[in-house]
């Protein structure tokens, strides 16, 4: 007891004293913040710094100033962007936040040492190669011999398996697993344990505290995972207190991380998709490459076409859409468009050579003078690599003002390479006069490119207020957005490939972990599938499905994506996973409305006004919204269409019973006696009366039809115009040339009989062609309102199915 009370009291001083260490002070920055700025934060890479080594170097004196003006500046493509290359051990390619635990007294068995080994190769290369199931399955046998005898790394990396149910789905002996390990101070076992103690995995109830405790006790140990779950937590108010400085302290420890990953090929492409934007719509969101189609430009390629050739290049070096990474490929098929003369291929080889990887060993003057190919012909990427080569002397002679103009012609064509080191160049002063607002500029139009450096810079300089106001909630959402750039985003791209697959719980717990760090895409895709699961899911108690979906819909809807913002608003209204609750209903509604101009929460807000749910009753408000649907979104137009002939049928109502329809409280009398349906059923009774009126009518020109026009009936002799031109009446010809039999027919749409009426037409008409004919048409004016009105019961009727109200097959809480 008293063990476990001096651990409690132990972990709250280190968070006290970590929260008290990383706060800024709140007075005015000071001189020491802004030395610290420019010493840590405004990054060129460390590697950068110093000029690798190679066979020889070259002087910059031939590209004088008139060649410089001479290049073209035209040509350009985004900044490329690949995966690091460098030397890792196994470990880090499967789990890239995990670190080696510690040792256990005493020395590893060297036969659990090497079967660790051998399986953590094969398990390594699954995230590069497919990898076959029997030899995964071996691999996990072998992890599991070496887990039981007492090596730490394999029972954590079985821990997580379990977890995440990559060998087998155990949730009870993953936390069995991280608990032994964290006795031994092991932050990663803390992260696992915050996991399911945060989410109530395998419990009846999640325990938040518990769960914020060991996320601490992982982010004092480093783990950058552990240390975005709790920034999430103080900077969304998520079961603490919001605080934005200590938010900061804790995302800036991860994107430090990041930045330091970041090399001069770039980050990782990784595609964050939201799932209900590929299932709900109706295009091809093109966040994945079809797999004809990436035959298709295989095909392309391997017969010399070049843009084909590229594109592949490019896919392979990014690993994006689907593709998988592959630096060989990627090299091959840049060499053989470099071999077509294409300037492209030049400024991609030349990154690679500058780089280094293994298919393109690093050479200073390999890359220079692919560089230089590309730079000639206006290739903001080479124009931008060379750059870099003469700021930093990689192989050349440092030439800070030949390097300007070269970043100065890449960043004019949208490179956002040149845009950055433009802007460090203006920081620093180097071979210019030193400009904060300046600077800021190029880092902004680097970073709306996505340039991971640009947008740490910017966090630095927001968070200390250098050249700017000090702005705490803009830094931090800009360290947030760094953050998750991590090598840990490719998690997305696991729990993607699950949800193709029909997985749709290993996806739904793969977001959830992601979802707990504070990734919005990741909340939104867990509580699309908690709704859709209907309680047909295994995580949680089917009771707990909508309350944990409400959850990641409020989290990612505070986020403001204005979906989750409508889905928050429809469980508020029909009580899934919470109280009704109207009014807030319309309030989600309201903002999401009003920040992102939804076409969707503006139908259902006039649908509420229209009503009196949660809102006053106002008809006029309702049509504004109505309207403002319609202009928002060409797809609102049918649904708005069907709901203003409804909404026109309730005017004319009130108007004639002056409010008779609805009491003081706004509700209609309708309810009483047919319920809150009432709507459906009228619109039913119309539609069902229309449907009558069209089948009188089509069987009554189907009569006509059939009459044979040789020998006309009496009544059609006598609707034939008496003009005195000849020729025999062939049916419908002769009604349209008469101008009082053909608008008395046309106007014709029901009636108690048709063989009294048409012999009432013959009389008038024969007798007086004129107003007598107009005034027997009379009579028949209330059979067309009818089938006016028909048709609005017909369209509301449609309305009502895709009405928010019309969902009564799910569980209310």
């Amino acid at each position: 007891m008293y063990k476990r009370l001096h651990f409690v009291l132990l972990c709250i001083f280190l968070l006290f004293t970590a929260n008290s260490a990383e706060n800024p002070a709140k007075s005015k920055k000071t001189e020491d913040e802004t030395t610290l700025l420019e010493e840590e934060t405004i990054i060129i890479l460390t590697e950068e710094l110093e000029p690798k080594k190679d066979e020889e170097r070259i002087s910059g004196d031939f590209l004088t100033d008139e060649d410089i003006d001479l290049m073209e500046h035209t040509g350009s493509s985004p900044a490329l962007i690949t995966q690091e290359v460098e030397e890792k051990d196994a470990l880090s390619d499967i789990f890239v936040e995990f670190m080696p635990e510690k040792k256990p007294p005493g020395e590893i068995n060297s036969q659990a040492k090497q079967l660790y080994e051998d399986a953590l190769q094969v398990l390594g290369r699954k995230r590069w190669a497919q990898v076959d199931v029997a030899d995964l399955k071996n691999a996990y046998k072998e992890m599991e011999k070496a887990a039981d005898m007492g090596h730490p790394d394999a029972q954590k990396i079985l821990g997580f398996s379990y977890l995440f149910g990559n060998h087998r789905w155990s949730i009870d002996e993953a936390r069995n697993i991280f608990e032994k390990l964290a006795k031994n101070g092991s932050p990663d076992a803390h992260l696992g344990l915050g996991f399911i103690y945060s989410t109530g995995l395998g419990m009846d109830e999640p325990d938040p505290a518990k769960g914020l405790l060991h996320y601490t006790i992982s982010a004092l140990g480093g783990n950058p995972l552990a240390q975005m779950a709790v920034g999430y937590r103080y900077h969304a108010g998520v079961n603490v207190k919001a605080d934005c400085d200590v938010a900061l302290n804790w995302y800036k420890r991860v994107a430090q991380k990041v930045a330091d990953k970041v090399k001069l090929t770039g980050s990782p492409s990784i595609q964050r998709i939201r799932i209900p934007d590929e299932v709900e719509s109706t295009a091809n969101s093109g966040s994945m490459v079809d797999n004809n189609l990436f035959l298709y430009y295989t095909y392309l390629a391997e017969t010399g076409d070049v843009p084909a050739t590229i594109a592949l290049a490019t896919l392979y070096l990014t690993g994006g859409k689907g593709v998988p990474m592959d630096l060989e490929e990627a090299a091959r098929h840049f060499k053989v468009a470099a071999q077509a003369g294409n300037t492209q291929a030049y400024a991609y080889l030349g990154r690679m050579y500058l780089e280094g990887t293994p298919s393109t060993p690093q050479s200073n003057s390999t890359a220079f003078d692919y560089f230089k190919k590309a730079s000639d012909k206006g290739n903001a990427i080479a124009q931008s690599g060379l750059g870099l080569m003469f700021l930093v002397g990689y192989g050349v002679d440092q030439d800070s003002n030949l390097a300007f103009k070269l970043f100065k012609m890449a960043a004019d064509q949208g490179s956002s390479d040149g845009q950055l080191h433009l802007g460090q160049m203006f920081f620093y002063g180097i071979g210019v006069e030193k400009n904060y607002k300046q600077a800021i500029q190029y880092f902004q139009l680097a970073a709306q490119s996505g340039h991971i450096l640009a947008l740490y810079n910017l966090a630095n300089i927001h968070a200390t207020g250098t050249g700017v106001q000090r702005s705490c909630n803009l830094a931090t959402e800009l360290m947030k957005n760094v953050a998750e750039r991590g090598r840990w985003a490719e998690r997305f791209v696991d729990a993607f490939s699950k949800f193709m697959l029909g997985h749709n719980e290993e996806s739904a717990i793969r977001y959830l972990f992601l979802a707990e760090l504070g990734y919005e895409v990741a909340q939104t895709n867990f509580a699309f599938l908690m709704d859709k699961s209907e309680g047909r899911q295994q995580l949680f108690k089917p009771d707990q499905t909508y309350k944990r979906a409400y959850q990641y819909w409020l989290r990612s809807a505070n986020q403001e994506y204005a979906y989750a913002r409508v889905k928050l608003g429809d469980y508020l209204f029909y009580g899934l996973g919470t109280q009704i609750d109207l009014a807030a209903a319309a309030n989600q509604y309201k903002a999401a409305a009003t920040s992102h101009q939804n076409a969707q929460a503006l139908f259902n807000l006039a649908y509420m006004h229209e009503n009196g749910l949660g809102v006053s009753r106002d008809l006029h408000l309702a049509k504004r919204f109505y309207d403002l649907a319609a202009e928002t979104s060409t797809d609102a137009i049918v649904p708005v269409t069907l709901a203003l002939i409804k909404l026109r049928f309730m005017f004319i109502a009130d108007f004639f019973t002056a409010g008779f329809l609805f009491d003081s409280n706004g509700d209609s009398v309708f309810e009483k006696f047919l319920g809150p349906q009432w709507d459906l059923y009228l619109m039913t009774l119309f539609f069902g009366l229309a449907i009558w009126l069209l089948i009188v009518y089509w069987h009554y020109r189907r009569q006509l039809d059939n009459q044979s026009p040789s020998d006309p009936t009496p009544s059609q002799q006598n609707l034939r115009p008496n003009n005195g031109q000849g020729g025999p009446n062939h049916g419908q010809g002769g009604l349209n040339q008469g101008q009082t039999g053909s608008q008395n027919l046309s106007t014709y749409q029901a009636g108690p009989s048709s063989q009294s009426t048409l012999s009432t037409q013959k009389t008038t008409t024969s007798t007086s062609p004129g107003p007598a004919a107009t005034s027997s048409t009379a009579p028949l004016n209330p059979g067309a309102t009818s089938l006016d009105s028909g048709a609005s019961a017909s369209v509301n009727l449609d309305q009502s199915s895709n009405d928010p109200n019309r969902i009564q097959d799910q569980p209310l809480d």
